[in-house]
């Protein structure tokens, strides 16, 4: 077969004709991908965060420490299972699986290529296909709180309680800024399925900016800079990653909702939400990156993509988000609570709406080419939205004095200590001391008249 045959896109005619061997196939490829980029995921946040620190990392264990991953799921494994007596057993069991199986699934409709031929079968680089692919990603992205949520009331505790409240407030808060971005990427392609999205960011195009007829970027995050901006950061409060790791907040909440795991099933919990960091790079990367596309200068290249090496393109965006989502855990602190909601709620959700309405208009205008509306309004609006969001807060009021806070309380209120500091004397010790002082001064007087 002809390499341009094997470099056309999928579509969803392409999808259920392969042999049972071929989709068991894909299958495992897809879950192993995801338990290994998982295992050297952790390995990777070590060493990155390790040479932000400026201290070595994991380097005993394999060479360059590949293997203390490993190490430390079989010292796991291998960790007495304990089950608190007031825990809802069946739950208790099954919490930490749903997050896992729900973090896997998503990764059947990420497209990791185009058509290759595989002993003879041409077949896309992906599990399957439907026309509302990205919302199985929402539901998949929704469906893991439940295992959060229902592993801290399973535990019969009150920290792990309040740890899985918090990832509900916070999945609701994030989801609807996240379907929002989606949104503009389905006005954008004209479709919901993940291969027709990533086909919809191919190169070839042209736009006439002024004038002058350009080369059109094709990648979302380009086109739709503030709806990418807004998605990751969505994806990121999401995943529960720092620094919206709150449901875990271990300087708050004695680690949070899996405070009372151990063992596999705490592995378990740890393992999706790494899983979960992988799977959310590589949906990021196919509604906004151009999935398994090269980028551009690798694109001069005719065979670029075509056959297998677009995976290698897949995989290294996919390495470039997780090290972004490492790189925010190495650099910023934890908000606070009110600070995050504030975000989701205040900042993200109204601009994504007024971003969708002025998006809708645009593509409203029949005598403009689309893209090129786009490009001329999208751009300054994600500039102007990573303003907004980085920009310093107004400078807060001078602390006031001490004294001051002093003369302000309310009348009534609680006594304060004396402001210097010093410790009135009991009231025995100046009673017993003025009873003796008459004793000395007689004794004394005494003594200086013998």
């Amino acid at each position: 077969m002809s390499p341009s045959y094997l470099a056309q896109d999928p579509t969803l005619a392409d999808f259920g004709r392969d042999p049972w061997w071929l989709v068991l196939g894909k299958i495992v490829f897809a879950f192993a991908f995801g338990l290994l980029a998982t295992l050297l995921g952790v390995w990777f946040e070590r060493r990155v965060v390790g040479y932000m620190q400026v201290r070595p990392g994991p380097n005993q264990v394999g060479p360059f420490g590949l293997l203390q991953t490993l190490a430390d799921g079989l010292k796991m494994a291998f960790k007495e299972d304990i089950l608190p007596k007031a825990a809802d057993k069946v739950v208790y069991f099954f919490a930490p699986t749903i997050s896992v199986i729900c973090a896997v699934t998503a990764l059947s409709v990420v497209p990791f290529g185009p058509m290759v031929s595989i002993f003879g079968h041409h077949t896309p680089l992906q599990v399957t296909d439907v026309p509302v692919a990205v919302l199985l990603l929402l539901a998949c992205s929704s469906m893991g709180v439940y295992g959060i949520v229902l592993g801290g009331w399973a535990s019969g505790s009150t920290y792990p309680l309040l740890g899985g409240l918090r990832s509900s407030a916070q999945m609701i808060s994030y989801e609807v800024a996240m379907g929002l971005s989606i949104v503009a990427v389905f006005m954008t392609a004209g479709t919901m399925s993940t291969s027709g999205i990533v086909a919809a960011q191919g190169d070839g195009t042209e736009l006439t900016i002024f004038g002058q007829t350009v080369p059109a970027p094709g990648w979302y995050a380009i086109l739709l800079l503030p709806s990418f901006i807004i998605f990751f950061i969505a994806t990121v409060g999401e995943t529960n990653r720092a620094p919206f790791d709150l449901p875990e907040a271990e300087s708050e909440l004695v680690a949070g909702f899996m405070t009372e795991y151990s063992s596999l099933k705490f592995a378990l919990f740890m393992l999706s939400e790494y899983v979960a960091m992988v799977t959310m790079s590589a949906v990021t990367t196919t509604l906004f990156l151009g999935g398994w596309r090269a980028p551009w200068p690798i694109t001069i290249w005719e065979g670029a993509n075509s056959g297998w090496w677009p995976m290698l393109w897949f995989f290294g965006k996919v390495i470039a988000l997780v090290f972004v989502f490492v790189w925010l855990r190495g650099t910023l602190p934890r908000l606070r609570y009110d600070q995050f909601m504030r975000l989701g709620w205040k900042v993200l959700l109204p601009i994504n709406l007024v971003w969708i309405l002025v998006l809708s208009g645009l593509r409203s205008i029949e005598d403009w080419d689309t893209r090129g509306k786009v490009i001329a309004v999208g751009i300054p609006a994600g500039i102007l939205l990573l303003a907004t969001i980085f920009w310093p807060s107004r400078r807060p009021k001078p602390k006031p004095t001490t004294q001051e806070q002093v003369d302000n309380r309310p009348h009534g209120s609680f006594p304060l200590p004396p402001m210097d500091l010093q410790v009135p004397p009991s009231p025995r010790i100046t009673r017993v001391v003025a009873e003796r002082e008459p004793a000395n001064i007689v004794a004394g007087s005494d003594s200086r008249e013998v």
